[in-house]
């Protein structure tokens, strides 16, 4: 192999690092922007629409959901928006304490501002989200801390979750859904709706994964958002490869470098490791900031695993696959996780413990119709000494105290994802460690 080769395809497999989460991005815009909302009906195919809010309208079951290790606390929320005309405005409605938030993340994923209980309170408020150097006036309404956001890039993704408390708290939380609103700045100020915008997302989600789609799909961001400046020297490396807002179609060398590289890297960001491991089994997701920064190989696998994830400091989301003695967990053993007195998890907003089956990652279906247990599972027994032992196994468990803390488990393998919505710091910085599964001596 010739030097020039060995080195385009070193540099495709950066490249592909680098731009994977622009072609996830482009992709999800495709396969979660709506093709029809209540007010502005189909929109012309093959476009779909921006610039307005959608809604999950009911909690998510066993074989409900789309997405894997899906969630059962919340509701969400999903908006693209489009800055290309000028600023957007962002209402929310009074939650009156209920904890929500709206998560920003910009096209290259970096999840940049969070609306919400932690950082700006439940009250009705406006927000104003401006384009990339942008410097118009804006009206002394967006004057109030936090209420003028500088986007980094023209296209945003605004992922919403509000917290529900059971099935007989959906209709409220729907009321509030239908209080998220997003308007031009113009008719924010003349108090009228804003109709949503239709665009062309030019992109199959379910596309095979090839060069030519993912050079296409890339450029297209690129494009559209422009990346920070110190990334300059980088893209024009990439220039030779095909990759950039300006470039040509692939040539054969670039398409095989390109293919290349995709089929190479893909496989190892999969099968690379995503959080490190505690002393007591549970897997620690990365700690995400407001922005990746040049760490572009988490910014990838965060993209390939965990699209939309919030930063650290507002959820963070322990993993169990294994028990205390290292054993993968199955519904053929018994499991108690106790929670030691005033040691549960280290939350200011709150925590759940989710039941997935390794089978498909999602929900398992249950006779209780129980699918999450934690700090709002009403009827929760404390031990002796105020401490809190779940239990969690396939089978009923025998006694009342047992089945009211029971997380029903499926017949074959499982994992278990704790969500933590505010961690303290402890949760974070690895003070706080949570306690082992430890498999029942009855256990079978």
């Amino acid at each position: 192999m010739q030097p020039h080769t060995d080195t385009l395809h070193a540099v495709a497999e950066e490249a592909v690092v680098y731009a994977y989460p622009l072609y996830e991005m482009c992709r999800m815009r495709a396969a979660t922007s709506p093709q029809r909302t209540d007010a502005a009906g189909e929109a012309p195919k093959p476009q779909r629409w921006c610039n307005v809010f959608t809604h999950a309208r009911q909690l998510l079951r066993a074989g409900k959901s789309r997405v894997v290790t899906p969630n059962n606390d919340t509701l969400y929320t999903n908006a693209w928006l489009d800055l290309g005309d000028g600023p957007l405005v962002i209402d929310v409605p009074d939650t009156a304490g209920r904890y929500y938030v709206l998560g920003l993340l910009d096209f290259f994923t970096n999840p940049f501002a969070h609306l919400g209980q932690r950082l700006t309170g439940t009250a009705a408020r406006s927000f104003v989200l401006t384009p990339p150097g942008w410097r118009g006036t804006l009206p002394a309404a967006f004057d109030a801390p936090g209420a003028r956001i500088e986007a980094p890039t023209r296209w945003l993704w605004i992922i919403g979750r509000l917290l529900v408390d059971g099935p007989q708290d959906v209709p409220a939380v729907n009321a509030l859904q239908d209080g998220f609103l997003v308007r031009t700045l113009a008719d924010w100020q003349a108090g009228r709706a804003s109709p949503p915008r239709a665009f062309d997302p030019a992109c199959d989600p379910k596309a095979p994964l090839t060069a030519e789609h993912f050079a296409a799909q890339v450029n297209a961001a690129l494009h559209d958002n422009a990346p920070p400046a110190g990334d300059a020297a980088r893209l024009a490396r990439y220039a030779a490869l095909g990759i950039g807002p300006g470039a040509k179609p692939l040539d054969d060398s670039q398409r095989a470098a390109l293919q290349a590289a995709l089929d190479t890297v893909l496989p190892r960001l999969r099968e690379a490791n995503s959080g490190r491991t505690t002393a007591s089994g549970w897997v620690q997701m990365p700690l995400v900031e407001g922005s990746f920064g040049d760490d572009h190989l988490a910014r990838a696998l965060i993209a390939l695993k965990y699209i939309g994830m919030l930063e650290s400091r507002e959820a963070t989301y322990p993993m169990a696959w294994h028990d205390a003695a290292g054993e993968a967990l199955t519904g053929q053993r018994r499991y108690t996780l106790r929670f030691a007195p005033d040691a549960l998890p280290p939350v200011d907003a709150f925590w759940s413990l989710t039941m997935y089956d390794t089978r498909d990652y999602m929900l398992v279906d249950n006779p209780i119709d129980r699918y999450a247990i934690g700090d709002r599972t009403p009827g929760l027994r404390r031990d002796a000494d105020g401490g809190l032992t779940l239990h969690i196994q396939h089978a009923r468990p025998e006694g009342e105290a047992a089945f009211a803390n029971w997380l029903p488990a499926p017949e074959g393998s499982f994992y278990l994802c704790l969500r933590a919505y505010v961690p303290r710091a402890e949760l974070l910085d690895g003070r706080y460690v949570l306690p082992p599964l430890t498999v029942t001596k009855d256990s079978t």
